[in-house]
């Protein structure tokens, strides 16, 4: 089976990536600010220095980490039809990004902080897109308590989702059992979430090469309760990592390997993704630098390094072209992102992001998952055997023939090639002005007419109940 695929490193550069990322856990180590933690590293071998909260990781340690993390899981979906098995056989899932603090009013164009209704809003827009796999909280319930956001997040998505959501662990372990909670509330219990988990977690390295105490015992929880771990490094070069794309890499790499020490260390056999969005800083604002070319290859890079240790990856990210732009004002901004979807990473995420990820956008959203649908198309595996190489029907029409009539084209003709949607390609050619307006209508359209199976309303108390307790607990 042929499919397109981008190479970045030889196998020496990835070689020397994994020594240099061995040599830098050894010697450097790690931060961890959770002595629970780094007890939990020392028995495993762990040099740990608890003054320093600091643990030097062995090559035995990550090797027999290496050993025991499952190389195939599946993201469960609320609704079964909507289960992805990783690894993928031809092009990524595709994923919202996460919680983003504003959004773009759909009806009135106002730029506003998010809201609960907002991710109802979008989890169901989400849920009737055909080019968007899954949900990570696009947006953040700014309206609730900062305590029980992620617990929101998580209940309203899966309220108007039956598609595999994607959470975030940053308040501590306390905030990941409420999590592990609710989500059991809806399969049926805590043992049934461990054999069929329909949330993974982010869980983001502090860089350079450290780990928050709330978000890192959490990790913990949720690697105890079978939900999968994604480290998503996050190291943006010259700030938090060396400003060389090697650099970045290194750091990106060190990173995703003591998080899944970390992972195997709470519970062995524990689903985990390896996972990268590191960048360089843009050195004219300070900011995180999306548009830069080196965040393609480092993506492409490190979903080469993931593969290197036969780990679902996730190490691609991908917008369409902005609603209402001209491709030319936008071709440069996604060369990168084309070859990091091409790495045969297992997912690509930012689906919906606007200025650089801080808001979503309804309209964008539509146009990306557009756009996806058409790009996945040329990720797609291609037959190469002798029946598609079809070298009989060659022979039977011979020199100047014509194969319009021959059975092998008769055969192949509705399933071989590749068919745009039209209503979709006429969407994503309309001139500025008008696409924008057709957009919010489609967007208008899928929220009013697609419908989610409700959960009942007994499991909807349950849950609500359990939100006001840890809030009251906790706020």
């Amino acid at each position: 089976m042929a499919y397109l695929k981008t190479v970045l490193l030889s196998k020496a550069e990835e070689d020397l990536i994994h020594n240099r990322s061995l040599e830098c856990l050894k010697d450097v180590g790690v931060r961890i600010d959770s002595e629970s933690v780094l007890e939990l590293l020392e028995k495993k071998g762990a040099s740990v220095d608890y003054e320093k909260s600091n643990a030097k990781i062995s090559e035995k340690m990550i090797n027999e980490a290496l050993e025991t993390t499952p190389k195939e899981i599946t993201l469960h979906g609320r609704n079964p039809k909507n289960n992805l098995k990783i690894p993928v056989s031809s092009y990524p899932y595709s994923v919202t990004n996460g919680t983003a603090v504003f959004v773009l009013d759909n009806d009135t164009g106002e730029y506003r902080d998010s809201t609960r209704q907002d991710m109802g809003d979008i989890a169901k827009l989400v849920d009737g897109l055909d080019g968007v796999d899954y949900l990570w909280p696009a947006l953040s319930a700014t309206d609730m308590p900062a305590c029980t956001q992620t617990l929101h997040e998580l209940w309203i998505m899966m309220q108007n989702s039956s598609k595999h959501f994607q959470g975030d662990a940053v308040h501590g372990a306390h905030n990941a059992e409420a999590q592990i909670e609710l989500a059991s509330l809806i399969v049926g219990g805590k043992e049934a979430l461990k054999k069929r988990p329909i949330i993974s977690m982010i869980v983001c390295p502090l860089a350079p090469l450290s780990f928050e105490k709330g978000a890192i015992e959490a990790q913990v929880e949720f690697a105890r309760a079978g939900i999968p771990i994604v480290s998503l490094s996050m190291t943006i070069g010259a700030l938090s990592a060396p400003i060389t794309v090697a650099g970045m890499m290194l750091t990106t790499n060190a990173e995703n390997l003591a998080s899944i020490v970390i992972t195997q260390a709470a519970e062995e056999g524990a689903p985990h993704i390896y996972a990268a969005e590191s960048s360089p800083m843009n050195l004219a604002t300070g900011n995180i630098n999306y548009d830069a070319p080196e965040f393609g290859l480092i993506q492409c890079g490190m979903a080469q390094m993931a593969k290197r240790y036969n780990l679902p990856a996730f190490c691609g990210d991908f917008s369409g072209f902005r609603i209402g732009s001209d491709q030319r004002e936008t071709l440069f901004e996604h060369l990168a992102p084309a070859f990091a979807a091409a790495s045969h990473t297992d997912i690509v995420g930012g689906l919906g992001t606007i200025d650089d990820a801080k808001g979503i956008c309804f309209k964008q959203m539509l146009v990306d998952s557009y756009t996806w649908e058409f790009c996945r198309e040329y990720l797609k595996p291609i037959d190469i055997t002798d029946e598609k190489l079809a070298l009989d029907a060659i022979k039977q029409v011979g020199p100047r023939g014509n194969f319009l009539i021959h059975p092998h084209t008769l055969k192949y003709l509705r399933n071989e090639l590749i068919t745009w949607d039209k209503e979709k390609y006429d969407f994503l050619t309309m001139e500025k002005e008008e696409q924008k307006e057709e957009a919010g209508k489609i967007v208008k359209r899928i929220l009013k007419d697609h419908h989610v199976k409700p959960l009942g309303e007994a499991i909807i108390q349950k849950g609500d109940d359990l939100i006001k307790a840890y809030e009251k607990k906790y706020a």
